[in-house]
């Protein structure tokens, strides 16, 4: 008895340890901004990391580039450390590594990684594509997207959003759109970095579609302030009923969910 005794707290270590071992769920990283599942991700994108045991709390990065630990958790993309933008015990959001894959590759399969306070997850098998496109929507507040009007104020009917300014958009108004996932830019970036320093244009141009119907697109690149987040600037086009619309992107033969939506008058 007293042999088993002086193992109980060598128990209890082992058995706390592994509690502790962090693990993604299947499947589990997915595009930051719609949360698509069965998708791939695009290199440079934001990612949400869903899983257990990743982190012991909830910390944030306050840092430019970004940090690629927080609270002695750190993620990496085929063992290349990514940005993180913040960490919890049940989900991370981190940017996807822009040279994840070699040179003159635009697809494969890479594993992530979890680490946290020296003890690594399984990895996890995500497919990277060159365009993964997602606009950031409220899902809990009516699945407006964040459109912004040249006001700063977000396309949706006016008073729809507590504590944020809101007003349907016009047809020939101009918007602005905060995505990710929409691949290669024309200048090179680390890993991190925003693009206060100049304007990045996306490779490919995305098509923007407004109740179905194509926009003019005017700009599409990195936004400036937010690493890894796309902006995409475009006018609504005319002949469109006012009232709740579907926004969608396509890129890389990806067309987001219709569930996102803009506000019309």
């Amino acid at each position: 008895m007293k042999c088993f005794s002086r193992l109980l707290p060598l128990m209890a270590f082992m058995a706390a340890l592994q509690a502790q071992t962090p693990a993604i769920v299947p499947g589990g990283a997915l595009n930051g901004a719609s949360f698509t599942k069965g998708q791939g991700v695009a290199g440079g994108s934001l990612v949400s990391i869903f899983g257990t045991e990743l982190a012991g709390g909830l910390t944030q990065n306050d840092t430019v580039p970004l940090s690629t630990a927080l609270s002695n958790v750190s993620v990496t993309f085929n063992n290349v450390p990514a940005g993180l933008y913040f960490v919890s015990p049940t989900q991370i959001n981190a940017q996807v590594p822009w040279d994840v894959l070699p040179a003159g590759v635009s697809s494969g399969s890479v594993n992530v990684v979890v680490t946290r306070n020296g003890t690594a997850s399984p990895p996890e098998p995500v497919s990277i594509l060159p365009a993964a496109p997602g606009i950031f929507y409220l899902p809990d507040a009516g699945g407006w997207a964040i459109a912004i009007n040249s006001d700063g104020s977000l396309a949706a009917p006016l008073n729809s959003i507590p504590g944020i300014a809101t007003h349907p958009a016009n047809a020939g108004d101009g918007l602005a759109i905060l995505a990710t996932g929409l691949g290669a830019v024309d200048s090179p970036i680390a890993d991190g970095a925003n693009s206060l320093d100049k304007l990045r244009n996306t490779v490919v141009k995305p098509v923007v579609l407004v109740a179905g119907v194509s926009a003019p697109v005017a700009f599409s690149g990195l936004s400036p302030q937010f690493p890894g987040v796309n902006q995409v600037n475009f006018s609504v086009p005319s002949g469109i009923a006012a009232g709740t619309v579907p926004l969608q992107l396509q890129a890389g033969g990806i067309t987001t969910t219709d569930a996102v939506k803009i506000a019309l008058q």
